[in-house]
């Protein structure tokens, strides 16, 4: 598949996510989710995917997580096809998902408890994560005495505690209010290249894809189909500001025109 690009200037080196003419149906074949999806994600990368609702992108974000397989083509990571869940890929979903009888370190501590016995180490770097997301004084409290922002920031803290080096995030912050969103999104990038992962990230929303992202794919309806790879030249750290820049807006417009033509 020949895929549509702008000039990339921050996405190189090792490719680390590859898909080659990925396909997945649904319903004994009759619901076709994507179809013919060829990508390839960089190294430390942030990729956001957006496009219409039912176009696919929680689907791919499975398939690379090992959660499905593919009906036809394949997605590799680290060269090495995936055929199942792994140790170097961890996901967020929308909804933080905490155990409530669980304060927030004993939730971030969950993955290392499903592995073996957390170790002082494993104790030392929990907390360390939930100082990281602005919760370190909130190690002891209970989801229910948490504000829906900050129950996601535990979630991120456990998405890290499992070390994974590739990240995948299916709109965390969609059920959140915008003014919390903008922050959590601040806050997101913050850590991200503090921890130097490869992150893949869904949205419906334009803005946010692109004030996050290095690179958006633009996904087609269903069947989806990676439509075109718009790369994103601006600067980092981003402040929140920089969406109102005549460069930002000029990305948003190819995005939308994109999604307006596919």
């Amino acid at each position: 598949m020949n895929v549509e690009r702008m000039p990339n200037h921050a996405a190189s080196g090792e490719v680390v996510v590859s898909g080659i003419a990925v396909g997945k149906t649904f319903a004994d074949g009759t619901v076709i989710a994507l179809d013919n999806t060829t990508f390839e994600i960089k190294r430390g990368s942030f990729v956001s995917l957006v496009g219409p609702s039912g176009c696919g992108k929680s689907t791919l974000l499975r398939l690379i997580s090992g959660l499905i397989t593919p009906t036809s083509g394949q997605i590799s990571v680290h060269d090495t096809p995936v055929t199942g869940p792994r140790r170097d890929i961890s996901m967020m979903f929308q909804k933080a998902t905490l155990l409530e009888w669980r304060t927030s370190l004993e939730n971030v501590l969950l993955p290392t408890e499903i592995a073996g016995t957390p170790t002082k180490a494993d104790k030392n770097r929990a907390l360390d994560l939930l100082k990281l997301v602005g919760l370190g004084d909130f190690a002891f409290s209970f989801p229910a005495q948490l504000s829906g922002g900050m129950q996601q920031r535990v979630a991120l803290a456990r998405l890290l505690q499992t070390g994974a080096d590739i990240l995948l995030l299916d709109e965390p912050f969609g059920a959140l209010d915008e003014f919390t969103r903008e922050r959590l999104n601040t806050e997101l990038m913050r850590i991200v290249a503090e921890v130097g992962a490869t992150t893949i990230f869904v949205t419906h929303n334009i803005s946010e894809a692109i004030f996050l992202a290095d690179q958006v794919f633009v996904m087609t309806s269903r069947p989806g189909r990676v439509a075109k790879i718009v790369d994103v030249d601006l600067e980092r750290p981003r402040p929140l500001s920089i969406q109102t820049s005549p460069e930002f807006n000029r990305l948003v417009e190819d995005v939308r025109v994109t999604l307006g033509a596919v």
